[in-house]
């Protein structure tokens, strides 16, 4: 594990140096399965790739597996299924969210609010291979305002590529804490030997951030490992080129969304979203294509998510991955 640790440094300054803001990654479904229980994962999206700059507009993410990470002090808080296979990681994640502008300087009232967002993610993936089922772990904690220093990061960003000067994050969502828990279940419904599977999915996320319940269903379509499959039974085909497309439609209900209504514990946000405002029940599309070729995993995705509240739109955005098995 340590002579991996530079590598691991290197990517955390680029994300600091580099980034302002992303979204929690999906990154433990099983249509972004590795063949490895030890990677490297960069996931970046951005609303660029769907022509827009707005709302969820920019995000990254460093994912990184290794089974030492089972001795991590926040892996002891994860729920751990039984008869199962496991892979242990953590990954860092700096996000945020604009509003449909960042030249004005008043509060834009109707509109989404700036939010800044930083924290460390601890996960674990259970994979049952007789009982054909997936179940990921996740706790994360960090901070969301002004300590996560988003309008210092899109400022610098904007000013070095001679953009003009973003306005706004003055009303930024105010300081408070990160700390949610999360558990992602996939169970197979239909496959046709590694070329076609059908999954029934769910997932639960509660805390201080977001309280939500969201199920659905994704495919696989293409050339791949069977994600259900125990790591020695791929390992063996890892020099083979795998490539599939994936798609994923999941209804949700959101109780609380900190992003839009502010944090739980400081209630002195100057501008948030009313809670009457809020759309409780939201649809989000996933789609995408992976190849994969022996320890090199790379990703094209692009996501629809329908009006989060009242007076907002839908909103679309796409992204890449891009991993090492080690």
């Amino acid at each position: 594990m340590r002579r991996f640790q530079p590598i691991a440094l290197l990517f955390i300054f680029i994300i600091r140096s580099q980034f302002i803001t992303a979204q929690v990654t999906d990154n433990t479904s099983s249509f972004r399965n590795t063949n490895s229980n030890q990677y490297i994962r960069l996931h970046y999206d951005n609303d660029f790739f769907t022509k827009s700059d707005e709302y969820y507009t920019q995000g990254i993410t460093l994912e990184y597996a290794n089974p030492a990470l089972q001795h991590f002090l926040f892996s002891k808080l994860l729920f751990k299924p039984k008869n199962s296979e496991y892979k242990y990681g953590i990954a860092l994640q700096d996000f945020g969210y604009t509003p449909t502008s960042i030249a004005s300087d008043s509060i834009l009232y109707g509109d989404r609010p700036f939010c800044g967002n930083l924290a460390l993610s601890t996960f674990l993936i259970a994979t049952d291979a007789l009982q054909k089922k997936r179940i990921a772990v996740t706790f994360t904690a960090g901070l969301m305002g002004q300590g996560a220093g988003g309008e210092e990061m899109q400022t610098d960003i904007h000013r070095w590529l001679k953009n003009p000067i973003p306005h706004g994050w003055q009303y930024q969502i105010r300081n408070d804490i990160i700390l949610t828990y999360e558990i992602n279940y996939e169970k197979k419904l239909l496959s046709y030997r590694n070329y076609f599977l059908l999954n029934a999915a769910a997932n639960l996320k509660a805390g201080t951030q977001t309280d939500r319940l969201k199920a659905g269903f994704n495919f696989m379509a293409g050339k791949f490992n069977d994600p259900y499959e125990t790591m020695g039974k791929t390992r063996s085909s890892r020099k083979k080129i795998r490539y599939y497309l994936y798609g994923q439609l999941q209804p949700a209900v959101t109780l609380y969304d900190a992003t839009l209504q502010g944090g739980l514990f400081n209630r002195s946000s100057p501008y948030t979203i009313p809670a009457s405002d809020v759309n409780r029940l939201t649809l989000q599309g996933d789609y995408g294509i992976v190849v994969s070729f022996r320890k090199i995993f790379l990703e094209y995705t692009q996501s629809i998510l329908t009006r989060e509240f009242e007076t907002g739109h839908y909103h679309r955005w796409g992204g890449f991955r891009i991993g090492l098995d080690f």
